[in-house]
């Protein structure tokens, strides 16, 4: 069982989750695991963010997390179990060029537009 640290505002940290029934296939290509897996989330009664499967899954398989991407998680109707795929790169920079930009962002492995780019604050006021 994984304990995962909920951030400030979630419920109360310490949560107890239990990621099973992984599967994986190792992809030379893009050098990537194509992994597989159920999230029993029945203490935390929420479907867990991607952020805390992320967590879980570099844990998992001893690895940095910005190498995990999650693809998709999923509570399976009437159940407290998640199911759900995710990528985990051998590479972050082979994660940032084989994955499309709205995964990464959903995964928050990109910088959001705000923080790259400069603004003037004056705007033309005189």
């Amino acid at each position: 069982m994984v304990k995962v640290k909920c951030p400030p505002p979630a419920q109360p940290c310490e949560v107890a989750m239990e990621l099973r029934h992984v599967t994986y296939r190792y992809n030379p290509l893009l050098e990537r695991k194509e992994v597989y897996f159920e999230v029993d989330h029945s203490d935390k009664g929420s479907t867990p963010t991607r952020l805390e499967v992320r967590q879980m899954l570099a844990e998992h398989f001893d690895v940095e997390v910005d190498r995990v991407i999650v693809r998709k998680v999923e509570t399976m109707t009437g159940t407290m179990i998640a199911r759900g795929e995710a990528h985990i790169y051998d590479s972050v920079e082979m994660a940032r060029f084989v994955e499309p930009d709205y995964i990464l962002k959903r995964n928050k492995a990109l910088p959001e537009e705000g923080e790259a780019g400069g603004g003037s604050e004056g705007g033309g006021e005189e």
